[in-house]
């Protein structure tokens, strides 16, 4: 399969579980502690060697124990530590006490947090609030990560960035926004989709010796995707015909655009023809912008037959439309029985037209208002638990989905699945239509959906990170990722700058 998920993701209780096992197996409790703390602090030096006085911001529970041990071995090795505690330091107990016991006797002085305080170091270590916040962030937390993010200091977040849902990315109210978050044991879900990627910033994974998949039992609640994204080489004697016919449909009366861009994309990702039905004022566009695309201008769905049966899947949806034109299309290629990439217009047709429609040979590309209509949900309740919302989609229509968003997820009968590519370049027009196009051209070629979704969703990503290093994000077009793209599935990064790490 191409590219297989690499990195297992899980909750904050099946983290916590490792935990407990880990000290049961006769780790002391306090000497993981300090493993964490000791990578914690060797991750700070590294990424800011030049810094020489922190500011620590310690909560409660194991979370605050790390970052008390890490403002001692910061005072140990000769810096400034102004260290503030939100919860009383003598009430802590357990291995969390020792981590106080040791600040103090480095010689660390503990101040009480003040709404109006201070923070004068070069850099913020976050200590405040672990993987088992539950709810809304209250005071006086809440005031500590508004001055956090307020400092305009780097921040190095201890786990997970305070405020962070470790389940399902979401913001509880007020999050810390870390440059660097350096997370223990096992790589959580939250910390990869949502507000994760903007909160945490650079994510890197320690895991303390500890080998979260020896736990069969444990079983991971998603997969982090891997970079991998070039298929094999094509046989010398192939012909067109090998990797199959896509055919895009859309681009109503006066939405020409969305459809042109699906076409090309697909073209360029290898699929042996692209075929397009449009309506016909825009064929002269389509011919003009990409020749090797065959354009048909259809005025009635009674104009899809023939382009039906060649087809080997159908990309429905960019530029639709709602209206007459588009619903007539929609119909008859939800009727031909062929494999469908469906995307934007499509989507709200569907909750429109057929609201218990269910099928397993369909893949899903909804951004998260699609995903609220899909759901009779608000984008909101979407955004709050993405994991959730793209398993729910799976098991309400079937298939395979792509939910789209900073830490797209790839949800299917066998599991979860993120991509942790893309950048803030991306949110502009037509971005989607091109990884339908994408997706349309992967399928063509013999891939599951599955397969597809996975590895189209990490070419898209990676294409744009790629044109973003070219020449910046503002400004990025969904026209810029097709060149980027194919220098990618054919395996090739040279003279194009690779960023995925």
């Amino acid at each position: 399969m191409q590219n297989e998920a690499g990195r297992p993701l899980y909750r904050a209780a099946q983290v916590r579980e490792l935990d407990k096992r880990t000290i049961a197996a006769g780790i002391e409790g306090f000497a993981l502690m300090q493993r964490a703390a000791m990578a914690a602090y060797r991750g700070l030096r590294q990424r800011w060697p030049a810094v020489r006085h922190l500011s620590v911001l310690c909560g409660a529970g194991n979370n605050a124990g790390d970052g008390y041990v890490i403002a001692a071995l910061a005072a140990l090795d000769g810096l400034e530590v102004q260290l503030y505690s939100l919860r009383d330091p003598g009430s802590l107990e357990g291995d969390a006490g020792r981590g106080v016991e040791m600040a103090r006797q480095a010689g660390v002085g503990i101040s009480p947090w003040q709404p109006q305080a201070a923070l004068d170091g070069e850099l913020i270590v976050d200590a405040l609030l672990g993987t088992g916040l539950a709810g809304e962030v209250r005071e006086p937390f809440a005031s500590a990560i508004d001055a956090i993010n307020a400092s305009a200091r780097p921040v190095l977040s201890v786990d997970i960035p305070s405020g962070l849902s470790a389940d399902t990315g979401a913001a509880m109210g007020s999050a810390v926004r870390a440059h660097l978050t350096i997370t223990f044991i096992a790589d959580k879900l939250g910390l990869q989709t949502g507000a994760g990627p903007a909160c945490c910033g650079e994510v890197q994974f320690e895991s303390l010796g500890v080998a979260s998949l020896d736990h069969h039992d444990i079983e991971p609640a998603a997969w982090r995707l891997g970079a991998e994204t070039a298929l094999p080489p094509r046989a010398q004697d192939s012909h067109k015909g090998d990797f199959g016919h896509v055919l895009v449909i859309g681009g109503a009366p006066g939405f020409g655009g969305a459809a042109l861009l699906a076409s090309q994309t697909a073209a360029r990702l290898g699929a042996g023809k692209v075929s397009l039905a449009t309506a016909p004022e825009h064929v002269t566009a389509s011919l003009a912008r990409c020749p090797e695309v065959m354009v048909h201008g259809v005025h009635s769905a009674n104009d899809l037959g023939r382009l039906l049966s060649a087809a080997t899947v159908l990309v429905v949806g960019p530029g639709l439309g709602v209206g007459a034109w588009g619903q007539a299309m929609l119909r008859v290629a939800l009727d031909v029985g062929k494999p469908l990439v469906v995307d934007a217009d499509a989507l709200t047709l569907l909750v429109s037209l057929w609201p218990s429609l269910r099928r397993e040979d369909w893949l899903l590309t909804p951004h998260p208002g699609e995903a609220a209509r899909l759901l009779a949900s608000s984008g909101a309740e979407i955004q709050a638990d993405r994991p959730a919302a793209a398993r729910a989609l799976v098991d309400r229509y079937g298939g395979a989905v792509v939910l789209k968003g900073s830490g797209s997820l790839i949800a299917d009968g066998k599991g979860l699945v993120v991509c942790p590519f893309g950048n803030p370049g991306m949110a502009s027009g037509g971005m989607g239509d091109a990884l339908s196009g994408m997706l349309g051209a992967l399928i063509a070629q013999g891939l599951t959906l599955s397969t597809a979704a996975r590895l189209g969703v990490v070419l898209h990503a990676r294409a744009a990170d790629q044109a973003a290093a070219a020449g910046g994000e503002r400004g990025l077009l969904a026209g810029d990722l097709a060149s980027y793209a194919r220098r990618l599935i054919n395996g090739r990064t040279d003279d194009a700058h690779d960023t995925s790490g």
